[in-house]
């Protein structure tokens, strides 16, 4: 694995307990300037791994708990009139840090959800008429609770395909389970040190766009797309976006694994984070779907 890699999924393997998989994912996400969305059910460490992340990689932090009355502006921040010399001052709002913590994000209603749009895509906020540019690396780790819990709104299409992946944490195995029976806390532990400094997590970043990607693994991700979009079986099948970012995550998987070239098992690896929600499919139904793909789509050799 990557020398500079290995030291924050260790930090964050011992924050999440036989996770190795997922962990991983997220640190991918991150490589590729990505947003990542964490589905699962309530108290199964969504949050604890969105912070952790933050910690190990040193960066700023905020948490927006997104209820049903939450507004555009608690999460950009607004400008206030100024009494004294009768001008309005922008007062930024927690979307200006490095990482921000969406919790919840789908109980808060769809215009909330909207307002994060601009920012993910284009890394910057427009109040008034004026852009505001946000931090570098900016990240956004979303978290969401499964869609047939009460409170919950749907995200729209166009708001799913700005999260770069989706993952789920999944319950824990015995041995982890065992340790947080025994009264183990990741608030307990004495404060994380990051395990990246920002201009290695900069450097990283910038060592994903030089993986060479063969033609063969070239083939193999369109093929996959195209599959989507000509077996009539998806009614959003993956769109150029997607292309690109599964191009990118195969990419990051390689570098991960102390590799500059990439392989059709780097694209497998990645292919169902990337792919799963931007299909519009379930957490409980893409590992069958997916998986079906993948056997049907043959490998260029």
């Amino acid at each position: 694995m990557n020398q500079l890699v290995t030291p924050v999924i260790d930090a964050l393997a011992d924050i999440i307990f036989g996770k190795d998989q997922q962990i991983k994912l997220a640190v991918c996400s991150l490589l590729c300037k990505g947003h990542l969305l964490i589905e699962d059910l309530p108290g199964m460490g969504k949050t604890t791994l969105s912070h952790g992340l933050a910690d190990t990689l040193g960066l700023s932090y905020q948490r927006v708990q997104f209820t049903s009355d939450l507004l555009p502006a608690d999460i950009t921040g607004s400008a206030i009139f100024n009494t004294t010399d009768h001008t309005f001052t922008f007062h930024p709002g927690p979307i200006f840090s490095q990482v921000l913590l969406a919790d919840e994000i789908n109980r808060a209603s769809p215009k909330t959800q909207s307002a994060l749009l601009e920012a993910m895509e284009e890394r910057q906020v427009t109040i008034d008429g004026t852009s505001h540019l946000l931090p570098n690396p900016f990240f956004v780790i979303a978290t969401q609770n499964p869609l047939h819990q009460s409170g919950t709104h749907p995200l729209p299409e166009s708001q799913l395909d700005r999260f770069f992946m989706r993952i789920s944490i999944g319950y824990p195995d015995e041995t982890a389970e065992r340790k947080l029976i025994l009264g183990f806390s990741p608030k307990q532990k004495t404060e994380v040190r990051p395990a990246l400094a920002d201009q290695q997590l900069l450097e990283l970043q910038d060592q994903v766009t030089n993986v060479k990607l063969p033609p063969p693994v070239i083939d193999y991700i369109v093929s996959l797309v195209q599959f989507t979009r000509n077996s009539g079986l998806f009614h959003d099948p993956l769109s150029p976006r997607a292309s690109i970012a599964l191009g990118s995550a195969t990419k990051a998987w390689a570098l991960m694994a102390g590799r500059n070239y990439a392989t059709p098992e780097d694209v497998q690896a990645i292919f169902l984070p990337v792919a799963g929600h931007r299909l519009n499919l379930s957490v409980k139904e893409q590992d069958k779907v997916v998986s079906d793909i993948l056997d049907q789509v043959l490998v260029p050799v």
